[in-house]
């Protein structure tokens, strides 16, 4: 070990005793942020970024295990990424089935798909569904892997489902009217059930949250580190934490 990784750890452990574990965030997002831009400034491939930050998600859920956090989203594709050519993408999704296998057959954390399944290869929809159903039964972490998720396309699914729930059950337009709230859209969101993100943590310095978790994120606090996502350290997600429970929560008020 050198003094550099040693002075690190010291400083991380230091971090870490002053951390109040009372105060810390029961449901984490985070959008993974840098994967392209790390390898461009380490003389790599995009590819060689994604996989380096696939690997950097196990460390993540690593960390949240050693705290009283209970459910991660991560966010590790969206809507718009959809759009890349096919060239970028092909690769790109076989580097997301082999993070979303790794986080299954760990044995410590629940998986559960966020996003819109019918926008995605065949194939991908299978891993993801085969991860969510080898992890049933554990009684972890419930790891949200964001495939495929746009907040707006959430909401406007949400609205669609709950259209088509009142529909089969013969509901009129002015009978909805009378009792739809934002309760009842709540519970088809795709994290229904779940808590609301206390934190949501964006890697590589940008500053805005893209859509994600929109309706969710209402009350979350947000931490925007400078790193890009496979250069993030435990030290910067203890930051993270310990600046979160430095803060006092409002709620709106």
């Amino acid at each position: 070990m050198n003094l550099r990784d040693l002075v690190y750890r010291l400083y991380a452990r230091r971090v870490e005793g002053r951390l109040d574990h009372t105060q810390v965030p029961k449901h984490i997002g985070v959008i993974l942020d840098g994967n392209r831009r790390w390898a461009k400034a380490s003389g790599g491939t995009p590819e060689q970024g994604h996989k380096a930050g696939a690997s950097k998600i196990m460390d993540m859920l690593g960390w949240c295990t050693e705290t009283d956090v209970e459910v991660v989203t991560l966010w590790m594709l969206s809507t718009d990424n959809l759009n890349r050519p096919e060239e970028q993408l092909k690769p790109l999704l076989g580097i997301i089935e082999g993070a979303v296998r790794a986080i299954a057959a760990d044995g410590r954390w629940r998986v559960h798909h966020v996003g819109t399944p019918d926008c995605l290869p065949a194939h991908t929809q299978a891993v993801l569904k085969e991860a969510e159903e080898s992890t049933r039964h554990i009684d972890g972490i419930l790891v949200n892997v964001a495939v495929g998720y746009g907040g707006r396309q959430e909401i406007a699914d949400a609205v669609r489902s709950l259209l088509l729930e009142h529909a089969e059950k013969g509901t009129t337009f002015e009978e909805l009217a009378e009792v739809v709230d934002t309760d009842l859209i709540a519970e088809h969101l795709y994290t229904r059930g779940q808590p609301d993100p206390d934190l949501v943590i964006r890697t590589s310095g940008e500053q805005r949250l893209s859509g994600f978790m929109l309706w969710q994120s209402a009350h979350s606090e947000y931490y925007f580190c400078e790193v890009h996502w496979p250069a993030f350290r435990k030290v910067d997600f203890l930051r993270a934490l310990r600046d979160y429970a430095a803060r006092h929560r409002r709620y709106g008020t």
